[in-house]
Formats: C-alpha cells, sequence, structure tokens
C-alpha cells in the first residue's frame, strides 16, 4: 500500500504540459504583451503589466483590465520502443496506440486588473491571473498511460499590488500573492499478467500558497528600464488518493485514502527596455531568468508514507525582441519574437510533461474605440523543438511484484493563440 500512495501521489511530478512556456508556466496574462512576444511588459505602464512590474501603475491613470487567450494545440507524441518488465525479469513492449495526437487539450486563459491613483504620487492595484493552467489527457489504451492519464491543473493569482512615484523617474511597486490550486491526476497501473487490463490511480488536490513580487521603473526622455522579481511559491496540495482495479496478488495495493504533495513554483527575475525610437516606433527588449530549481523535488506524506520524488528541473534564461508602431492617434501594431528554452531534464522528460524549446511568434493591435476604452487584440504562433519522453516508473518497488515501464518517445507540436482584451481609463 505504501508504494502504491507514493507512486499516485508521485502523479503531481508532471502537473502538466501548457502552450506557451516551459514547464508548467503560462505567460498569457496580457493581450497587449502576446502582441510583440511579452517582449515590454517589465518596462510598460498600466494595469496590463501588473504580471510582471508591480511598478508599472506607478503613474498611470485609473484603468481596468480584462483579457482572454483561446490556446490551440497541435501536438503528436509517439512510442519510439518503450518496454515493461514484469516480475520474473519478463520484458514486453508496452502495447497499445504507439501515437498519442493533441493530448495537450486546448484552453483558455483569462486576465483581470485594476488600479487607481491614490494622491499624487502614489497607486493601488488588485489582478487576477492564471499563470499555471492547462490539460493534458491519454486514451486508456495509449502508450503513455504508465507515465499519465489525465493531469488537471488550475491556479488562480490574487495579486494586491502597491506602487509609488519614487521620483521624476523612478517608479517603485511591491505585491503579494494569493494563489489557489487545484490538481487533478490519473495514472494507469499494470496489472501482473501481460496483456490484462490495468488498474488506475486517482489523485485530486487543492490548497491556497503565497507570495510576493517587487520591480521598479526608470523612466528617462525616450527610454524606459525596468527591472521585478516574483518569488517561488511552495504549494501544498491536500486531497483524496485512489488506486483501483488491481488483482490478484496485487489487490493490497488498492487503496482509498488522504495524502498530500508539496512542490515549489519557480522564482521570476524580468529585466527590459523600451525605447521611443521615433514619435511612431517603441522598440522594446526583454530578458526572463527563471528559478525552475525550485521543482527539484516533490515530498509526499500520508499517514503510510513519506516520501521524496526528485525532478531536478533546471534554471533558464529566455529573452526576445519586439515593436510598437503608431500607424494613427488610434491604431498601434505590434510584433515580436521570443526564445524559450525547457526547463525540464533529458534524462526525466515524462509523457506528462512532454515539453521542449519553442520559438513565440507575435503579432497584434490596439484600436481606441473611444477616447477611454482601447480594444487590444493579438494572434501568437509557437513552433516546439521535438524532445523526446525518457521515463522510468517501478511500480511495486521493494516488492516481489516490483514491475518497471520503460517509456521512449519523441513529442512534436506546435501551438496557436487568438487573444483579445479591452482596457478602459476612468
Amino acid at each position: 500500500m505504501k508504494k502504491a500512495l507514493m507512486l499516485t501521489l508521485a502523479g503531481a511530478t508532471g502537473l502538466a504540459s501548457p502552450a506557451a512556456a516551459g514547464g508548467f508556466y503560462l505567460q498569457e496574462q496580457s493581450v497587449r504583451g502576446a502582441g510583440r512576444a511579452y517582449t515590454g511588459e517589465v518596462a510598460d505602464t498600466g494595469v496590463s503589466s501588473l504580471w510582471w512590474n508591480p511598478a508599472a501603475i506607478a503613474r498611470s491613470p485609473r484603468e481596468v483590465y480584462v483579457g482572454a487567450h483561446a490556446i490551440f494545440v497541435d501536438a503528436e507524441v509517439e512510442n519510439t520502443g518503450s518496454t515493461i518488465t514484469y516480475p520474473g525479469g519478463v520484458t514486453v513492449p508496452v502495447g497499445g496506440e504507439p501515437r498519442a495526437f493533441n493530448p495537450i487539450q486546448d484552453g483558455l486563459a483569462p486576465n483581470f486588473a485594476i488600479a487607481t491613483p491614490v494622491g499624487d504620487r502614489f497607486a493601488l492595484g488588485f489582478s487576477v491571473a492564471a499563470p499555471y493552467n492547462f490539460t493534458t489527457e491519454y486514451r486508456d489504451n495509449a502508450w503513455a498511460r504508465y507515465d499519465g492519464l489525465e493531469s488537471g491543473l488550475t491556479t488562480a493569482d490574487m495579486q494586491l499590488t502597491a506602487a509609488m512615484r519614487a521620483t521624476d523617474w523612478l517608479d517603485l511597486g511591491a505585491g503579494v500573492s494569493a494563489q489557489y490550486t487545484e490538481a487533478t491526476l490519473s495514472t494507469a497501473y499494470p496489472n501482473l499478467a501481460p496483456g490484462a487490463p490495468d488498474g488506475v490511480s486517482q489523485l485530486k488536490g487543492e490548497g491556497w500558497d503565497y507570495g510576493w513580487t517587487v520591480g521598479a521603473q526608470a523612466h528617462f526622455d525616450t527610454l524606459t528600464f525596468g527591472a521585478s522579481y516574483r518569488s517561488a511559491i511552495e504549494h501544498d496540495l491536500e486531497g483524496d488518493v485512489r488506486v483501483l482495479g488491481l488483482g490478484g496478488p496485487l489487490a493490497p495495493f488498492n487503496v482509498d485514502t488522504e495524502g498530500s504533495a508539496n512542490f515549489s513554483t519557480p522564482w521570476i527575475a524580468t529585466f527590459g527596455a523600451r525605447w521611443q525610437a521615433t514619435d511612431r516606433l517603441g522598440l522594446n527588449a526583454q530578458v526572463n531568468r527563471i528559478g525552475w530549481s525550485e521543482f527539484d523535488e516533490i515530498s509526499v506524506a500520508s499517514s503510510a508514507v513519506n516520501e521524496t520524488l526528485p525532478q531536478r528541473y533546471k534554471d533558464v534564461t529566455t529573452g526576445g525582441v519586439g515593436m510598437d508602431y503608431a500607424v494613427n492617434p488610434r491604431l498601434t501594431l505590434r510584433a515580436g519574437v521570443q526564445y524559450d528554452p525547457t526547463p525540464t531534464p533529458d534524462d526525466l522528460r515524462t509523457a506528462r510533461v512532454p515539453d521542449g524549446d519553442r520559438w513565440l511568434y507575435g503579432v497584434g493591435a490596439t484600436a481606441d474605440i473611444t477616447e477611454t476604452l482601447k480594444m487590444d487584440a493579438a494572434l501568437s504562433y509557437i513552433a516546439f523543438d521535438e524532445s523526446e519522453v525518457n521515463h522510468d516508473t517501478t511500480f511495486y518497488e521493494g516488492t516481489p511484484a516490483a514491475t518497471t515501464s520503460r517509456l521512449r518517445g519523441t513529442v512534436n507540436g506546435n501551438a496557436g493563440i487568438i487573444s483579445l482584451g479591452l482596457r478602459k481609463t476612468f
């Protein structure tokens, strides 16, 4: 029972795979930013830049923003020689469908933010974001089923922000976040006879956890610099664990109990600049250092077991450039490109998180509907480099029934994103 519970909670190691950023992070926190591939947000002003820099509202008017990003993923995960070894050393190929089409599900990422000046030098803001939010699904007979059948992760980050104009050129900001996380995970478990129907493990968990962010902007005649830091958040999920469908000598591994899993999301350090090259043309550049090494392990605890599960994600640096061009006083066009390497280690990449390096290309526009209402729109395309699944799992470890799956595969894919938003000053 102990190993069954440990492996069930280990389903959280993969979490899931997003469309637009490495690991399980979603960048879709601003429609305006999507149009330039998120390359100028830390140095821009207004509520739609709050995720990247809490100082962004220090000199903006009273403003509200709402946006949504529809994410469409086209991916294929293909078996390249996966095997399973049963007790007694009998090794056979993993059966089932050799290709999984579009296991990363399409989704919708919403954003909301509002801010108001307080006197001449201060501002307060509130924002809601979904920084880790998606679903992956494999069919019951897919070759990847021993890594994961379903992975559902939903987060809602609610941030309260305070900012100030420290001098004529320097703005400072700070924020605190309450982040709600909900996860649903399931994995197939092999019975001992090759070809026998699989059992299944299921985990549902949720929890509230907290973090913080700080930032600054330096404004000069035609040049603005921005820098920010967002803390890692340690997540504690409490929930229910079930293992069903195991028969014969494996029946004692069936379980229905409470359990918990602990893991950390990364810190993010962002640096960028915006240069107003001409009256119409603005140029942007941004670099993000993402501390994915915080996701080094998952700690699992229950009345039955205490285990540490290695992840070994690595820190990465992303970067990109973009532009804004004012066609006329009522219409601005944008474009940008960003490179984002994967933090997942090559020797531990799972089918649950079939992540790879990617290039993000964005185009967008802002149109003034009225003097106080602006509409943002953007289209993004993400090209994923081919990556390889390389993941071993030993079920019922430490018992005579120990069974090891060795999953090997390739992942190819791309994604398209349609983003729409409104910004209103009042």
